[in-house]
């Protein structure tokens, strides 16, 4: 018999680590995820649910009386409960390396203790704190709060003196920090992955597009020489030797106009910029995860394909239930949708890859196939 999978986190990352968890049967039994949505998406593929918040004490142990091993899909859950739960469950990645990296201040520092390139950056306690730091950093500079932020909604770049007071203000009473503004020139990942018995492995870096803080794009493998991608996978195995947690993680980087590579954040779980390997892979980024944290050892992270991933939004204007449909589909391109009930602006809903299989690597010809992958899909209300 497997083991049962307890997940905290039931979106479209859950999700997909359910689906993943079929491919290993003898390994896990069932997977049970923690959520407070009721219907989750990872619940819609088969995992049961227990419906509670992430940081619920009581959700979290009932979630581990039934677990085996204990993972997550996002970085909000209590990681003081978690450790405190740790002679009950096998949990990976561990408590330890999530309090690290949820904590963006200690995650920036943890990492420059250990000689890996961060941007300049210092904690903030107050306004005069900001006035000063601005003034060692110059403009722009990024305020950013230190936990539970994602996709940019935790960051207020500062521009000017004027936005000083607005900045400080706009966060209330959140523990902050101010990192100094990287003129980058690319911003790029590495998808990483390190087994409970040390054995680290790394897929061929991205290239990733945002806009308004969201992710948008991926390009696998990522346009640029190879010095950065041969710089940018030795600082991903470094940052997972010194981190030593077991799991996928997503370390995303900025590629400086000088071509240097800056870490500018580390997610402790798999990672949309990591999409694109459930078709472009060997070993999807889900299965490897679960490979990781089960002690197996890992899958192959060869790029088969070339691919474009493209992240589907909801619509500024649209707030509601909705149903997807697809008018035209060309060879190479595959939509997964996350089954959510609602669509909200700037949900994610699902993505599309586009693989080169006709294309044979060429970017270009992948991209005019996205926008036409994307007038082919519409959103439509119920």
């Amino acid at each position: 018999m497997g083991q049962v999978l307890g997940i905290i986190g039931g979106g479209q990352l859950g999700m997909m680590l359910a689906e993943a968890a079929k491919n290993l049967p003898n390994e896990i039994s069932e997977v049970i995820v923690l959520d407070p949505t009721e219907g989750c998406p990872a619940s819609r593929v088969g995992a049961k649910q227990i419906i509670g918040d992430f940081k619920d004490e009581e959700a979290i142990a009932e979630l581990v009386s039934k677990s085996d091993i204990l993972t997550y899909e996002i970085e909000s859950g209590n990681s003081d409960v978690l450790k405190a739960m740790e002679s009950r469950v096998k949990i990976n990645p561990s408590p330890e390396t999530l309090k690290i990296i949820q904590d963006k201040l200690l995650q920036k520092t943890f990492l420059s203790e250990n000689g890996l390139p961060v941007p300049d950056f210092i904690e903030i306690k107050s306004l005069t704190g900001l006035q000063q730091g601005i003034e060692k950093f110059g403009y722009p500079a990024l305020l950013k709060t230190r936990r539970d932020a994602y996709d940019g909604r935790g960051n207020f770049k500062i521009n000017s003196q004027e936005d000083i007071k607005k900045a400080f203000e706009h966060f209330g009473e959140q523990a902050l920090m101010l990192e100094k503004y990287v003129d980058f020139k690319k911003e790029v990942s590495v998808i990483a992955a390190r087994n409970t018995k040390g054995e680290i492995a790394t897929y061929p870096l991205v290239e990733n597009i945002h806009e308004e803080n969201i992710l948008m794009t991926t390009i696998a493998p990522a346009r640029v020489n190879e010095k950065i991608i041969e710089n940018a996978e030795q600082i991903a195995k470094k940052t997972m030797n010194v981190l030593k947690g077991a799991g996928v993680f997503g370390i995303e980087m900025f590629v400086t106009q000088n071509d240097e590579i800056l870490i500018n954040e580390i997610a402790p779980r798999v990672h949309n910029s990591g999409h694109h390997t459930l078709h472009s892979s060997k070993t999807s980024q889900f299965e490897q995860h679960l490979r990781a944290i089960l002690g197996m050892s890992l899958g192959s992270t060869e790029l088969v394909h070339h691919a474009v991933m493209y992240n589907i939004l909801g619509s500024n204007d649209f707030k509601g239930k909705f149903t997807t449909t697809i008018t035209d589909s060309e060879a190479g391109v595959f939509h997964t949708m996350y089954n959510k009930n609602e669509s909200k602006p700037k949900r994610k809903l699902g993505h599309i890859n586009i693989l080169d299989i006709k294309d044979s690597g060429n970017i270009p010809n992948m991209l005019d196939k996205v926008e036409r992958a994307k007038k082919s899909l519409k959103l439509v209300s119920v």
